[in-house]
């Protein structure tokens, strides 16, 4: 039973769809943001002022690559930067990775300015276009599968999240 990844921008609903994944499916939840915050001790906000972009970035890697490494049945709520690092890349190749899209003004309405997104303090939308422009073809180029998101609730999403795993994996 490979892993299901669930990667996207912020805002995406990621986490909540996971988690309704997970219900459904006797999967165990990996939100990589939770984790790194119930390891460290720390918010995003104080780990990127601490230690800088490239230094969470580190940190949401492992927990992606430890989840994907793990024999019981996850599904994981990636961090949308984490299609950025290359090893991640290629360790998504055994798991069934769907793309949460939507459209940046969509995410703008979602997102809340606080401790959980530092990059979206100065404007939210602007930031979210430059990031859509900017992953698009790394999420593409990982991704099993795309869910458009933009009108879908959180059940509707994990059931097309699912109907694209059981087409992955063959049943």
């Amino acid at each position: 039973m490979s892993a299901i990844v669930l990667i996207g921008l912020m805002g995406a609903g990621k986490s909540t769809v996971a988690r309704c994944i997970a219900a459904r499916s006797e999967r165990r939840v990996v939100d990589a943001d939770s984790a790194i915050e119930a390891t460290t001790g720390q918010t995003v906000r104080e780990l990127w002022e601490s230690g800088g972009e490239a230094a969470y970035r580190a940190l949401e890697s492992d927990v992606v690559l430890d989840a994907l490494a793990s024999d019981d049945p996850v599904v994981i709520a990636a961090p949308g930067g984490v299609v950025l690092d290359p090893v991640v890349r290629a360790a998504l190749g055994d798991a069934t990775v769907v793309w949460l899209r939507a459209d940046p003004e969509v995410l703008a309405g979602r997102v809340q300015i606080g401790d959980h997104r530092p990059l979206l303090d100065d404007d939210p939308l602007r930031a979210l276009a430059a990031m859509a422009q900017d992953r698009a073809e790394l999420y593409a180029g990982v991704a099993d599968g795309i869910v458009d998101v933009d009108r879908l609730d959180a059940e509707q999403a994990a059931d097309a999240v699912l109907a694209l795993y059981r087409a992955a994996s063959g049943g």
